[in-house]
């Protein structure tokens, strides 16, 4: 009875850590948005006022804001002197100037998901999805949390990956960004390669809006977007390259997406698939880093956008198992799997056509 009574004291313990973490959550994300955390990491310990002052932000919201975080463990408070301060090794992981290791803007997911809850509860009854357009401000953030693995690593450390595929893209050659979102990836590679040929493909307008916005500011006469089906390519439109980062999971129908990309690359051809690391088994998933946030992610977004098209409902964890099947199953007569250290969500699938 004694060891029950202990286990039962430590699970509500549990439980009580993950509400107040839910909150931090959320005040992390403010921090985020509102530039607080990157306007610390530039301060002495300063007071509220101070702090307030030089983010040119209401000092009564921030005092609140501070309290927050300094109980919740994120910043360090004197008592003292009222004043609070952000450590450098903390700003590592909390700034914009983190670059890919801000975990601070992957926060701003957690509002967003929230907004669909009760839609996603319903759905628990009645089956069917939640749409996309339940999900305000998603593109934005997902553009932004994909930017910081990309402005680090895209050109140097994830391309590399493919072999020979840098020497191919400074010759020039053919490439598509399939489910490109906001089109920052395409954009990218099109300023660094500019006598290859970009297509981005992405089914949202809106996305597809916020890419052209962004090659036109850069100057780029090299990167064209579709607003389109991923599922509805074919072999009349012919690459010699093709992407997908984080976009394969959620698609309505990713059996025939990754079919379709296979038709539209040339023989020879590669595909690099970037998409969650998982295993495609809940015991194998236990040790996953962000295990927990991705299977809530499946439930609270990339599932139920699915199944709100009338698709599969994949999953955000359909994982390593699972992809290379599809894969293979696609007609990819190869799959080989890589990974970067930058980048811990994600697995590396480097595809080639038979």
């Amino acid at each position: 009875m004694a060891d029950e009574t202990q286990g039962s004291e430590e699970f509500a313990g549990r439980v009580l850590q993950i509400l107040n973490d839910g909150a931090v959550a959320l005040m992390v994300s403010i921090g985020h948005k509102t530039g607080l955390f990157d306007t610390m990491a530039e301060l002495p310990p300063s007071t509220s006022d101070e702090i307030a002052k030089a983010a040119g932000l209401q000092e009564r919201y921030v005092r609140e804001w501070l309290g927050a975080v300094a109980v919740g463990g994120i910043v360090e408070h004197d008592p003292e002197t009222l004043t609070f301060s952000l450590p450098p090794e903390r700003a590592a992981w909390l700034t914009r100037a983190a670059g890919p290791a801000n975990l601070a803007a992957s926060m701003q997911f957690i509002g967003i998901f929230a907004g669909a809850e009760e839609d996603v509860a319903e759905r628990f009854r009645i089956g069917g999805g939640v749409p996309y357009s339940a999900y305000e401000k998603f593109h934005a953030v997902m553009a932004e949390d994909s930017a910081l693995v990309h402005d680090a690593t895209l050109i140097d450390g994830i391309l590399p990956l493919v072999p020979g595929i840098v020497e191919r893209l400074k010759a020039g050659i053919d490439v598509a960004d399939i489910g490109c979102g906001s089109g920052h990836a395409i954009n990218l590679m099109a300023e660094a390669f500019p006598a290859s040929r970009f297509t981005g493909i992405d089914l949202s307008e809106e996305a597809i809006t916020a890419a052209r916005k962004e090659a036109k500011a850069r100057g780029l006469t090299n990167a064209r977007f579709e607003a389109r089906d991923a599922a509805t390519l074919d072999a009349s439109q012919e690459f010699d390259f093709i992407t997908t980062f984080d976009a394969v999971h959620d698609q309505a129908r990713p059996d025939l997406a990754l079919a379709a990309i296979a038709a539209s690359l040339r023989p020879g051809g590669r595909y690099l698939c970037v998409d969650i690391k998982a295993s495609s088994t809940v015991a194998g998933d236990m040790d996953l880093p962000l295990g927990p946030m991705l299977y809530a992610t499946s439930v609270l977004h990339c599932m139920t956008v699915s199944l709100a098209e009338g698709g599969l409902g994949l999953g955000t964890m359909w994982g390593e198992k699972v992809a290379r099947k599809m894969l293979a199953d696609a007609g990819f007569a190869s799959v080989e799997l890589h990974e970067i250290p930058e980048d811990i969500a994600n697995n590396y699938y480097l595809a080639t056509k038979g």
